[in-house]
C-alpha cells in the first residue's frame, strides 16, 4: 500500500519508517528543506533509539522516500497522514493552522479517492474542520453540472498516536492498542489493511470507534497519566511534612489492581511534548464549551508548584543565598531516552537557580544542544549555563549535585569520586534513584522527593528502579 505522511517531526517520522518497515511504500513530506535533506542523507533530525537504523534500511530498500512537495507524493496514495505540529497557543488552545493548511492543499491536489488520516494531536471536532477545508477546495475544482468530472471521494478519519519518547519504535511496532475514528466502513477496511502487520496476532487491538471519540481519547489518556503524576507529587509534599515515605505509599496503593503500579513515581513534575500541552488543550476545549474541569485545573497547577517546590529545596539548603554557589546538574531532557526538553522540569528549575544567583554546570548524554536552544528561546543568556561533555567534570568544585533525569549512566555512580570532586557534599536526588542511607552514612547531605532523607534519621525506603514510559 502506498502511504503519504505529511510532517517529518517526531510523530510523522516514526510513523513513516515503521510503516515502511512492514512493507508499505511511504513518502514523507515536510516543508523544511533542510530537514528533508538530512533525511535523504539518512540523518534523523530527532534522537530516538532505533530510528536511524530503520531509516537507513528502508531508504536503501526504496520503501521510504522524502520530498518537500505534496504533489509528488499524493498520486496513487491510498492514505495520507497529517502529522504536523499543533503548538500550544497563548490561551492554551491548540494552534491548528498547519493542520488546516495541509487539508487545504490536499483539497487542491486530490484527483482520486483518498483516506485522509489526522495523526496530529488535535481537539475534538478537528476532523470536521479538515473535512470542510478539503471539500471547499474540491468544490472549486469539480463544480456540479456542465459535464464536469466527478469529484473524488475524500474521507477523513482520526488515528491518534500513543508513542512514548525513548521507546517509540517498539510502541509503534508492538502497539497495545490502535485507535481509529471513522465515519464509514470503507475507511475502517483501509485501516485494517494498513495495520494488519501490527495486529495479526490480536486483531482486537485495532479499535474502530466514532471519530470525535477517537480525537478525545488521546487527550483523555494523557490527562489521566498527568493526573496520576501530579497526585503522587502532591502526596510527596505531604509525606515530607509528616515523615511518611512516598515509596512505601506507592507500593501500597500500586498493589491494588484497581489502581496499578504505573505512573505513580514522585519527581520534579511532568514535562515533554504531550502532557503539558495536552492538559492545557483539554482545559481550553472545556472552557470553550462552558464545561469546567476542576480536577484537571488542579493537575496543571500542582505540576507547576512541584517544579518550584524542588527548586526551593536547593535554595533553602543554602540559607536562601545561592550567590557564588556552583550547582552541578545531571540530566536536562524531560525523561531518559530522548533529547526532548519541551516543558522539561530542568527549564523551570535551572531558571530559578540562575535567577537566585547560582552558577550552573550541566551534563546530559544527548539533550545539551536542544536544551541550549530552548534556554535561549526562553530569553535566558547562553552564558548562564556551562555544559560539560563528561558527567564527572560537571562536579569539579560544585557545591551540590542535582539529579534531574534518570539516565542509565547516572544510576550507579562512584560516590567516592563524587565526594572527592564536590566542594560541599550535597546531593539533591529529584528522581529518587539513590539509596539515601548509604549516602548519609558516607557524609553526604541528601535530599529527595517525598522520602525521609539525611535530615530525618529515618532510614527506610529504597532506590527507585526506573521510570515508567510516558506517551508523547
Amino acid at each position: 500500500m502506498k502511504l503519504t505522511v505529511v510532517g517529518s517531526g517526531y510523530v510523522g517520522l516514526v510513523t513513516g519508517v515503521c510503516f515502511a518497515e512492514v512493507g508499505h511504500d511511504v513518502v514523507c513530506v515536510d516543508t523544511d528543506a533542510s530537514k528533508i535533506a538530512m533525511l535523504r542523507d539518512n540523518v534523523p533530525p530527532i534522537y530516538e533509539p532505533g530510528l536511524e537504523e530503520l531509516l537507513k534500511r528502508n531508504a536503501a530498500h526504496e520503501r521510504l522516500n522524502f520530498t518537500t512537495k505534496l504533489a509528488e507524493a499524493l498520486p496513487d496514495s491510498a492514505a495520507v497522514f497529517i502529522a504536523v505540529g499543533t503548538p500550544e497557543g497563548e490561551d492554551g488552545s491548540s494552534d491548528l493552522r498547519y493542520v488546516k493548511a495541509v487539508a487545504t492543499e490536499i483539497g487542491r491536489l486530490a484527483v482520486a479517492s483518498l483516506l485522509v488520516v489526522v495523526k496530529s494531536t488535535v481537539p475534538v471536532g478537528t476532523c470536521d474542520m479538515v473535512e470542510a477545508a478539503i471539500e471547499a477546495e474540491l468544490a472549486k475544482r469539480f463544480p456540479v453540472g456542465n459535464g464536469s468530472k466527478p469529484k473524488p471521494r475524500v474521507r477523513v478519519a482520526s488515528n491518534p498516536e500513543f508513542l512514548k519518547e525513548g521507546t517509540a519504535i517498539d510502541d509503534f511496532m508492538k502497539p497495545d492498542r490502535i485507535v481509529t475514528g471513522v465515519t464509514d466502513p470503507e475507511s475502517a477496511a483501509i485501516f485494517l489493511e494498513m495495520y494488519a502487520p501490527f495486529v495479526q496476532d490480536d486483531p482486537s487491538r485495532l479499535q474502530v470507534i466514532e471519530r470525535r471519540s477517537s480525537e478525545m481519547t488521546k487527550y483523555a489518556a494523557n490527562a489521566m497519566l498527568a493526573t496520576r503524576i501530579s497526585f503522587m507529587n502532591e502526596l510527596s509534599r505531604l509525606c515530607e511534612v509528616v515523615g511518611a515515605n512516598i515509596d512505601d505509599v506507592r507500593r501500597g496503593i500500586g498493589s491494588d489492581g484497581r489502581i496499578g503500579k504505573k505512573f505513580l513515581y514522585a519527581g520534579p513534575g511532568y514535562g515533554g511534548s504531550c502532557f503539558p500541552k495536552d492538559v492545557e488543550a483539554l482545559l481550553s476545549t472545556a472552557q470553550q464549551n462552558n464545561c469546567e474541569l476542576t480536577v484537571l485545573k488542579a493537575v496543571s497547577h500542582a505540576n507547576k508548584m512541584q517544579k518550584m517546590h524542588v527548586a526551593r529545596k536547593i535554595h533553602s539548603h543554602f540559607g536562601g543565598d545561592l550567590k557564588g554557589r556552583k550547582i552541578a546538574v545531571w540530566g536536562l531532557a524531560f525523561k531518559p531516552g530522548t533529547d526532548d526538553v519541551r516543558e522539561a522540569p530542568a527549564l523551570t528549575i535551572l531558571s530559578a537557580l540562575v535567577n537566585w544567583g547560582a552558577e550552573v554546570v550541566a551534563h546530559d548524554p544527548v539533550a545539551q544542544k536542544t536544551f541550549s536552544q530552548a534556554w535561549e528561546q526562553a530569553g535566558m543568556k547562553p552564558s548562564q549555563i556551562l555544559y560539560m561533555e563528561d558527567s564527572y567534570d560537571a562536579l569539579d568544585g560544585a557545591d551540590a549535585l542535582i539529579l534531574l533525569t534518570e539516565w542509565p549512566e547516572y544510576k550507579r555512580p562512584s560516590w567516592t569520586r563524587i565526594r572527592s570532586l564536590l566542594r560541599t557534599p550535597a546531593v539533591f536526588d529529584l528522581r529518587n534513584q539513590y539509596p539515601y542511607k548509604a549516602l548519609a552514612d558516607a557524609g553526604f547531605h541528601y535530599e529527595c522527593v517525598g522520602r525521609p532523607d539525611s535530615r530525618t534519621g529515618n532510614n527506610g525506603g529504597e532506590s527507585r528502579p526506573g521510570p515508567e514510559g510516558r506517551p508523547s
